[in-house]
């Protein structure tokens, strides 16, 4: 059978030539590629038995686990799109979430019965759900869904799609944090190609022309031990593990429910970890306060590539884990849900902005006016053309505001300010829906939020604009305080006056005990608006 781009086509090419290699560590729980492979293929043929094909919704409401992964590629192999869960939501959420994505199948945790209980009755086309795990306590599974290992061994071992294709879809659900979540459609090739390298990440060589590359790139790399310690369910722990299996590398993930920096370093130590990823500053912070604080406790000679998407990576963050980890090296990936990963790039030497990209065929800057735009010091927004995605799934006012033509290509917007510098690069502002208007001047969140976190005093920190009545907006700073440290706003601002021109440093500045993220740690926007509704400034 001919191989398409198709990502279960994709993968079971790797595991034909290297079936015996470890694919996924959970905790004590392990898988090769042969029996990552197998297992899909069991569960695909279980869903296909329950009316589940090609251009049909599944949800996965997991945390961390094998059943995951299996459930991604069962997907895949059979033409149905996986859609990632929040496992956060609540009952409200997820019937919203489920009804607009038009889900026919859920595989959720047995931690979650409550909630899909409440909610499998509500959604039409919500016609199946199969729960994994043991039940929380007696009498709390949902009636009428079937246990996943039950519906995995009576799954026939092998599988024939003669129907696979470079556009079968993957469908990516935004966290929705500073709107309503969406759901990004990418058929498969534009996907490998656009958001996983192409193949060519790891394997050190230009995207593969043909599934079959695959066969000879795959033995001839280093075996690697790949750590994606945010959750899968989130799009950047999501790609990068599939990268590093597509590029025949092990890929372990945090085996607690929640994250903890201490417990991420014994995993790195104990799975031989060569690689790992984090999403921005939250996850990064409490991993090099660990270092900081314990200096001989852990022994990371096998770790030597630190890698970042999603979120923010400061720059002062990743002195202090040199510092740390001498020998370790750093890829800053800038990516999105509908952009995929578009590379990598440093900071400015000098001025604003937070990376520095080349521009190419496929990466331009896109003004207000859908112009193209080169002149150094012109501003828009960064877009993306080629290997994209195609829309958000039933929501066609948002994909035109975001999916556009100009000059008869597709382009995809990011919603990231950017601007030319002298030298014909595009330096990346921060994201303009955060952007902050006070008297005139333009305001990045990301730019103050990093200059916030170099206060000794500060944990963790989210930056909005709040109305003004003299200058329409001022920044106002969320601030979660170093447990057991005085904090003084007099003295936070002292420190942000340092790194930032006098109108970005925060006017007001509200306290909380804890600053709420995703459990990926992305920003909650929307939290940090109500929370100043509600609360009193310090200042």
């Amino acid at each position: 059978m001919a191989r398409t781009f198709n990502l279960a086509d994709l993968f079971e090419v790797v595991a034909g030539v290297v079936p015996e290699r470890i694919a996924f560590i959970c905790g004590a729980h392990r898988l090769s590629f042969r029996q990552l492979d197998e297992r899909a293929t069991r569960l695909a043929c279980g869903l296909r038995a329950r009316g589940i094909g090609r251009l049909d919704n599944v949800g996965i409401q997991l945390y961390n686990s094998a059943e995951y992964l299996e459930t991604f590629l069962a997907c895949c192999k059979i033409g149905a799109a996986p859609v990632n869960v929040n496992y956060r939501y609540v009952a409200d959420e997820l019937t919203y979430l489920f009804t607009s994505l038009d889900l026919k199948l859920l595989v959720y945790g047995a931690q979650f019965d409550v909630e899909v209980g409440k909610v499998l009755p509500r959604v039409a086309t919500l016609k199946n759900a199969i729960r994994v795990g043991a039940e929380v306590e007696v009498g709390a599974g949902v009636a009428g869904v079937e246990n996943y290992e039950s519906v995995l061994t009576t799954g026939e071992a092998t599988l024939d799609d003669p129907e696979r294709s470079d556009n079968d879809l993957y469908m990516l659900c935004t966290g929705g944090t500073t709107g309503m979540p969406k759901g990004v459609v990418w058929p498969h090739k534009s996907l490998f190609m656009g958001a996983l390298g192409g193949g060519g990440f790891y394997l050190r060589c230009p995207p593969i022309g043909r599934p079959e590359d695959l066969e000879r790139l795959v033995p001839q790399a280093s075996p690697l031990v790949f750590f994606a310690s945010a959750p899968m369910m989130h799009g950047a722990a999501m790609w990068a593990s599939l990268i590093s299996l597509y590029s025949g590398h092990t890929v372990v993930v945090n085996d607690q429910t929640n994250f903890d920096a201490e417990h991420a370093w014994d995993v790195v130590v104990r799975d031989g970890v060569n690689s790992m990823s984090v999403v921005g500053d939250a996850m990064a912070t409490p991993l090099i306060q660990a270092l900081e604080a314990h200096p001989q406790r852990w022994d990371l000679n096998a770790l030597m590539l630190f890698g970042n998407g999603g979120a923010v990576l400061s720059g002062h963050l990743q002195e202090r884990m040199k510092a740390a980890v001498p020998h370790i090296m750093f890829n800053n990936n800038m990516g999105s849900s509908e952009m995929g990963v578009v590379g990598g790039g440093n900071r400015p030497a000098h001025g604003e902005g937070y990376m520095v990209l080349q521009p190419s065929e496929v990466l331009a800057v896109i003004d207000e006016q859908m112009c193209i735009v080169t002149a150094p010091g012109s501003q828009g927004v960064l877009a993306r053309t080629g290997y994209t995605p195609i829309s958000y799934y039933r929501d066609p006012e948002k994909s035109a505001e975001v999916f556009v033509t100009v000059n008869e290509r597709l382009w995809v917007l990011s919603g990231d300010r950017a601007r030319i510098d002298e030298e014909g690069r595009i330096v990346m502002l921060g994201r303009g829906s955060q952007c902050i208007n006070s008297g005139g001047e333009k305001i990045f969140t990301e730019e103050v939020e990093e200059a916030a976190r170099r206060c000794p005093t500060v944990q963790d920190v989210l930056v909005i604009g709040i109305a003004d009545e003299r200058w329409g907006q001022k920044v106002a700073a969320i601030v979660e305080v170093m447990p057991g440290a005085e904090f003084s706003a007099t003295d936070f601002q002292y420190v942000c006056r340092q790194y930032l021109s006098g109108y970005k440093v925060p006017r007001a500045v509200f306290l909380t005990d804890k600053v709420m993220r995703s459990p990926a740690g992305k920003a909650d926007y929307r939290w940090a608006k109500e929370y100043v509704t509600q609360h009193g400034s310090v200042i």
